[in-house]
């Protein structure tokens, strides 16, 4: 627990003024966060981020991860009409790449690469993406995940009784599900009194619900991956935390889905 709590404060510290000042230092970090999840997942399927696959796969992967206004002047510089123009591009580099090496690498690997480059890649984007929208944004997304991973492990922790999906996750019990929901919904209302910026109390509610409990399934998903590659945590760059993806998984479904279905009335 100490080594968690001290691992923790170093984050924080470094992550925060980060959020706070946004631009683009702020996306070259988030850049340097989703390529190291991209490495951690590639790691667990056992595909090297430095073979041609996983090279072409980490293109796909910037791409994908960073601003709207740099892709379109990456597309702009090599003759694209769009940024997926490239990524079907590098797509089908892979594919071929499959026949010259005739099946060392297989399909299924290239198509776990790519799914691996969306999951990492579209969750980082959409954090670099809500951040340009506002940091209240980006803090509200913070907010709600940690509020909620923190109410669902204390909660879960003293009145825990029931499994919630034993498969997946033994830990995590039904009563902390809730109760990181209703947490999480205690600081969004918090947060609302103190700094106006949703568009009523009746809808942010609504959202925070939404979003912890996408949130949670985002965990949750995380867990299934590293129980079927039979590992404890993603990666180990966070001393008692883990890896990146294990940090972050929860946020990389919240901010998609939040833009997606336009929750923020942006």
């Amino acid at each position: 627990m100490k080594q968690r709590i001290i691992t923790a404060i170093i984050a924080a510290a470094l992550f925060i003024p980060f959020v706070i000042y946004g631009k683009v230092p702020f996306a070259i970090l988030v850049l340097a966060m989703a390529i190291v999840g991209f490495y951690e997942i590639l790691k667990m399927k056992g595909i090297s981020i430095f073979s041609v696959p996983g090279f072409l796969g980490l293109i796909t992967l910037i791409l994908l991860v960073i601003p709207k206004d740099w892709s379109e002047r990456v597309v702009e510089l090599i003759g694209y009409s769009s940024n997926l123009m490239v990524v079907y591009g590098l797509m089908m580099l892979l594919l071929i790449y499959v026949v010259l090496v005739k099946n060392k690498i297989t399909f299924d690997e290239v198509g776990f690469i790519l799914l691996g480059a969306f999951y990492v890649g579209l969750g980082f984007h959409y954090l670099i993406e809500t951040r340009n929208v506002g940091l209240e944004y980006v803090v509200y997304c913070l907010l709600v995940v940690w509020t909620t991973d923190s109410g669902a492990y204390f909660v879960g922790r003293k009145f825990g009784k029931n499994k919630l999906w034993p498969e997946i996750s033994p830990k995590k019990t039904i009563e902390g599900f809730i109760g990181g929901i209703v947490i999480a919904v205690i600081f969004a209302v918090c947060m609302q009194l103190i700094y106006p910026f949703a568009n009523g109390y009746i809808s942010l509610i609504f959202v925070t619900i939404f979003a912890s409990i996408v949130g949670q399934m985002g965990d949750l998903v995380e867990s299934a991956i590293k129980r079927h590659f039979n590992v404890k945590d993603s990666g180990n760059i966070l001393p008692g935390h883990g890896g990146i993806l294990d940090r972050f998984d929860s946020l990389l479904f919240v901010v998609p889905l939040l833009h997606f279905l336009h929750l923020f009335g942006n």
